[in-house]
C-alpha cells in the first residue's frame, strides 16, 4: 500500500510526518484517536481529517513497531 497521504517537509512541522502536507502530524492524529474515540466528534473538531488519512497514519505508525517478545519476570502482573 502506498502511503501517499503521509508527507514530510523539512520546512513544515520540523520535518515530522504530516497528513497531506497539512500542519497535522501523524503523531497528533494518533493522539486524537485516543482522545476522541467517537469518530463523529473527531470529524467535527477536525473536518479536514479524512478516513483514509486516519488509516494511513495507523499503518505508518504500525510499521515502526517492533515485533520482539519481551520476557517478564515471574509473578509480574500487567495492569491495563
Amino acid at each position: 500500500m502506498s502511503l501517499d497521504r503521509i508527507t514530510s517537509n523539512p520546512k513544515r512541522m520540523n520535518g515530522q510526518p504530516c497528513i497531506r502536507n497539512l500542519r497535522l502530524t501523524v503523531r497528533r492524529v494518533i493522539e486524537l484517536l485516543a482522545t476522541y474515540p467517537d469518530r463523529q466528534e473527531l470529524r467535527q473538531e477536525f473536518p479536514e481529517l479524512e478516513d483514509e488519512d486516519i488509516q494511513q497514519a495507523l499503518i505508518f505508525v504500525a510499521s515502526y513497531l517492533d515485533d520482539r517478545i519481551v520476557e517478564l519476570p515471574d509473578g509480574y502482573e500487567a495492569v491495563a
